[in-house]
């Protein structure tokens, strides 16, 4: 989008809007680095910061309240950012951690009216009761407490109106600002702002699908039909659209009361089971839920962890889990060397890094961490963060929603249970993967993933062969020779052709009895035997030379 898409519509307020409040909290300086202020109007301010350098001690806390007064969508881009310290530190990442998505209700009969034209039926129709006081609301949507005519009790979430469309202009403006303050501010480039502004767009729109949501729990109730420690909420779909969902009302108590509550709840066994579902959702299912915050997990009876708001999911192929698991066999097994050479494999780092100080400096944070209770291992996975971003390693999103979920219950797990090591939870899994991945049943599994693909190719591999031998027979094949070096390489295959016609002439020449002789053999034959031993000799120490041997 450029400047002049701006003028004539709604954007063109919306973007006022965000210059006012960069200019607000001190960052009107941005804005004259990308050649904004004498294009678009806004008072003038004196700044007290004059660079986008200047890492003041106000800096994350200034930022946190640009998001904050901005609204939905920066506060949302914000919440995305606290899980990325890799990308922006841990200072702004924690700031933005704090970042609050509370806000107040929408009247209950604009909700009321969306809810019947999304469902088609007025609410009397719909529900037996429907409260119009809300359970809870943030800025994407709000939930109502209803009861189904058959009598489930049920909570309805619903979509405040505009949202979606508020969203969608909100992030053509951000995707023009972070183009011009790519362009504009080159130190920017290292954080990447467009890329970030393409990943936050496809996560937020998932978000506010709550038809993506639904099928989100579907899959998830799937995974663990067969586990009776972990319970997942009933969606009804033919209460549900993009805009309302409709799923069962849970009960029990969230993990954060459970926590400082003393009573009916084994916290130890609670803490066992949260981390090893986690797990078992990273390295079996590879569909995990990337937002595992005290208030998304509730304890039911009989210490039974059920997991709430599935907008946000990870999604992890059997080839990352894979390698997933031997990382984390190599990690139990502390062996740092097979965790960078594994990394490298992975493609997570490279080998342009200093590796050796690098081995260094993760062989003492292993020293650090390894073998102890929680309680003594709150901030390792920040260490570990603030460690890659030290060697300027860019984490993919995948390991950052690791990180991310792995950090949260690593602070749940602390408060249950202090002495609860996650490593006897996730050890056996890593090894299950591995088994599976050796197994010669894999064989088997890559032949059927592959069926299609080998059926193809055995269908066109017979055309294909007579094609290619049609065109040899016909002289009709071309070979396309990118001309490096090739000089160099028309000298030695001269050379080798020399010697070998020296080394057959030479080889005849000896079978006769003609000529001088020296020791019964011709003097002709030893002389091109010598020559053909020197001229050998320099071609391999050629190829030794070049490594191509």
């Amino acid at each position: 989008m450029t400047l002049g898409e701006f003028k004539g519509n709604s954007n063109l307020k919306r973007l006022n809007e965000i210059i006012r409040v960069l200019t607000k909290y001190e960052f009107g300086y941005i804005i004259e680095k990308i050649k904004l202020k004498d294009k678009i109007p806004f008072k003038h301010h004196s700044y007290e910061y004059e660079s986008i350098e200047e890492l003041d001690a106000t800096l994350p806390l200034r930022l946190r309240h640009v998001l904050q007064e901005l609204g939905t969508t920066y506060i949302k881009l914000g919440q995305t950012l606290s899980t990325r310290p890799d990308l922006v530190g841990d200072d702004i990442a924690d700031e933005f951690s704090k970042l609050q998505d509370d806000n107040p209700p929408v009247d209950y009969e604009i909700m009321q009216s969306i809810v019947e034209e999304e469902l088609g039926s007025s609410i009397d129709e719909l529900f037996s009761s429907f409260e119009k006081e809300p359970l809870g609301s943030a800025s994407i949507g709000q939930v109502h407490k209803a009861v189904l005519k058959t009598g489930e009790e049920v909570a309805v979430k619903i979509q405040k109106p505009g949202v979606k469309d508020l969203i969608k202009n909100d992030i053509n403006i951000m995707r023009f600002l972070a183009a011009r303050i790519n362009d504009y501010i080159f130190p920017s480039r290292n954080y990447n702002l467009p890329g970030i502004v393409n990943e936050f767009e496809r996560s937020i729109l998932k978000e506010v699908d709550y038809g993506q949501e639904a099928m989100n729990i579907k899959r998830f109730d799937y995974n663990f039909k067969d586990d009776e420690t972990v319970y997942v909420p009933k969606v009804y779909r033919e209460y549900s659209t993009s805009k309302v969902i409709t799923m069962e009302l849970i009960g029990g108590k969230k993990v954060s009361d459970v926590i400082n509550s003393d009573e009916g709840f084994d916290k130890e066994l609670i803490a066992k089971r949260g981390v090893e579902s986690y797990f078992k959702q990273v390295l079996i299912h590879g569909f995990f839920h990337a937002d595992p915050h005290p208030a998304n997990i509730y304890v039911l009876e009989n210490n039974i962890i059920c997991f709430l708001d599935y907008g946000m999911m990870g999604i992890l192929d059997q080839e990352f889990r894979e390698n997933l698991a031997e990382l984390i066999i190599y990690f139990v097994e502390d062996s740092v060397k097979g965790m960078i050479n594994q990394l490298i494999y992975m493609g997570i780092i490279s080998e342009n890094i200093d590796i050796k100080s690098f081995k260094y400096e993760l062989t003492d944070l292993m020293y650090k961490y390894y073998g102890i209770g929680l309680n003594e291992m709150h901030g390792g996975m920040d260490d570990l963060i603030s460690l890659m971003r030290k060697y300027h390693i860019q984490l993919p999103s995948e390991f950052v929603l690791l990180a991310r979920g792995i950090g949260m219950l690593e602070d749940v797990g602390e408060k249950l249970d202090p002495n609860f090591n996650p490593v006897d939870a996730f050890k056996p899994m890593a090894r299950t993967v591995i088994r599976k991945k050796v197994s010669p049943l894999k064989v088997v599994d890559f032949v059927k993933d592959n069926l299609f693909e080998v059926e193809h190719l055995m269908k066109t591999l017979p055309r294909n062969l007579s094609r290619t031998l049609y065109k040899i027979e016909e002289g009709k094949i071309t070979l396309e020779v990118e001309h490096k070096d090739m000089e160099r390489i028309s000298n030695k295959i001269s050379a080798s052709l020399i010697l070998a016609a020296l080394l057959v002439g030479s080889s005849l020449i000896m079978q006769t009895d003609k000529g001088i002789l020296i020791l019964g053999f011709p003097f002709l034959g030893i002389i091109g035997f010598i020559v053909s031993m020197v001229l050998g000799l320099a071609l391999v120490l050629s190829i030794l030379k070049y490594r191509e041997l």
